[in-house]
C-alpha cells in the first residue's frame, strides 16, 4: 500500500479517482487508480499484453488497428438488417433509446453518418451501406464458426418450447410416434407462451402461435388453422341453441389471458355491434378447452388442439364459421436452421400437422424473419 502513495520516478502523479485509466508514459508503465487508490501497471510496449512489444505482435493485429466498441456495431448491424430502430431494439432486447444512442455514438466514432431518418423510416447512407455489408459478413462468419464449435449435428437432446395448448393436446399424445420417427433423441419440452432467447441457447426450437415472427430468426408457417367456438354436448343440452353471432355473444364465453382474442374473432366473423364480453379468464388455450369439455361454457379452439375431443364427441363446433387469427410457426435460430436433427423434426411436424388437418400443412418457404 505504501508504494501506491509514493511519487514514482518517471511517472506523473495519479490523482484520486473512481475508475481505472491507462496513460502512455515514457517508461514501460502506466498509472491509474482503483477505488481512489493510485496504482501502477507495468507494461511492455504500447499494449496491455504483458511481455510483448509492438514488433512481437502478429502481422494481422498490427494491420487491424482500432476497432469500434462491439455494442455499437451490434446495434448498427441489427438496424441495417431489420430496417428500423424499433425492430432492432426488439431483436436485441434493448430499448429504442439505447439502440439509437449506440448508432449515433458509432457515427461519431467513425466520423461519418451511417443512417438518415425520413418520413418513411430510416435509410442507410452510402457509407452506411458499405459498412453494413462488411459488418453483416463478419457477423455471419462469427455465427458460422460458433455453430461449428458447438456440438450440433449429432445432438442427442432437442429442447422444444411450445405454446401450452398445442404442447399438451397435440404434441404430447404423439411423442411415441415422434420417438419412432427420430430415434436416439431425447426430447425436452417446455409448455410456455414465452419466446426463447436463441442467442443464449435456451431452446433449439420454438413452436408458437402468433403473427409472422420477427427478429433474427428463421421460421416456417406450419398451419394457419380456422378458429371456432366449441362447447360440450352437456352444455348444449342445458342451454338455448346457438344459431347466430347474436346468440353467441350473450353466452358465458371462456377466455384466455385477456378477452382480446374473442373480440378479434367476433370482428373477423362479421359481428358489427359493440362486443361486451363476460366469462372467466383461464390464461391458456389448454385450460379453456378443458373448461369447455367440462361443460363450463364456450371456448375458442383450433382443430389442432381440439381434434381428439371433437372426434370423441366431447366437444361440438358451433356456427361453422371460417375465421383465422394468426398461425402456428416453427421458429429457430438462423445459424442452426439446417442442422440435421432440427431439419428432421421440422419435417415430422409438417407431415404430422398435415395429417391432423386432413391434408397438407401450409407450404410457406422458410426464410429469415
Amino acid at each position: 500500500m505504501a508504494i501506491a502513495n509514493r511519487q514514482v520516478s518517471g511517472a506523473p502523479y495519479a490523482p484520486p479517482c473512481t475508475t481505472l485509466r491507462y496513460t502512455q508514459v515514457p517508461k514501460p508503465m502506466a498509472y491509474g487508480c482503483v477505488h481512489g487508490i493510485p496504482i501502477l501497471v507495468f507494461l511492455w510496449g504500447t499494449g496491455l499484453r504483458r511481455g510483448k512489444s509492438l514488433a512481437d505482435e502478429p502481422e494481422g493485429a498490427q494491420k487491424r488497428g482500432r476497432l469500434p466498441p462491439l455494442s455499437m456495431v451490434r446495434a448498427f448491424e441489427a438496424v441495417s438488417r431489420l430496417g428500423s430502430m424499433r425492430r432492432a431494439a426488439d431483436d436485441l432486447n434493448l430499448s429504442h433509446t439505447v439502440i439509437s444512442r449506440h448508432v449515433r455514438n458509432l457515427e461519431a466514432w467513425l466520423g461519418t453518418r451511417l443512417v438518415d431518418a425520413g418520413p418513411r423510416g430510416i435509410r442507410l447512407t452510402a457509407e452506411g451501406r458499405v459498412f453494413a455489408e462488411t459488418v453483416g459478413t463478419a457477423f455471419d462468419l462469427i455465427a458460422k464458426s460458433t455453430a461449428e464449435l458447438r456440438p450440433a449435428v449429432n445432438r442427442t437432446v432437442l429442447r422444444i418450447w411450445c405454446v401450452p395448448g398445442l404442447a399438451t393436446r397435440w404434441l404430447t399424445p404423439r411423442f411415441n410416434q415422434l420417438q419412432l420417427a427420430l430415434p436416439g433423441i431425447d426430447f425436452v419440452m417446455r409448455a410456455t407462451d414465452l419466446e426463447p432467447d436463441f442467442t443464449r441457447y435456451e431452446a433449439d426450437v420454438d413452436i408458437r402461435y402468433s403473427e409472422e415472427p420477427r427478429g433474427n430468426v428463421r421460421w416456417i408457417l406450419l398451419e394457419r388453422p380456422r378458429m371456432f367456438p366449441v362447447t360440450s354436448p352437456e352444455w348444449i343440452s342445458r342451454n338455448a341453441p346457438i344459431r347466430t353471432l347474436d346468440d353467441l355473444v350473450r353466452q358465458p364465453l371462456i377466455h384466455e389471458e385477456s378477452r382480446d382474442q374473442w373480440r378479434q374473432w367476433f370482428r373477423k366473423a362479421g359481428f358489427e355491434h359493440e362486443v361486451i364480453l363476460n366469462g372467466p379468464r383461464l390464461w391458456s388455450a389448454n385450460l379453456t378447452v378443458d373448461a369447455a369439455v367440462a361443460g363450463q361454457g364456450i371456448a375458442l379452439a383450433t382443430r389442432l388442439i381440439a381434434a381428439d375431443d371433437l372426434r370423441a364427441g366431447r366437444l361440438v363446433e358451433l356456427l361453422g364459421t371460417d375465421v383465422r387469427l394468426g398461425g402456428y410457426y416453427f421458429v429457430g435460430s438462423r445459424e442452426r436452421w439446417n442442422e440435421v436433427t432440427l431439419a428432421r423434426f421440422r419435417a415430422w411436424m409438417q407431415q404430422s400437422i398435415g395429417e391432423t388437418m386432413g391434408g397438407h400443412a401450409s407450404d410457406e418457404t422458410s426464410r429469415p424473419g
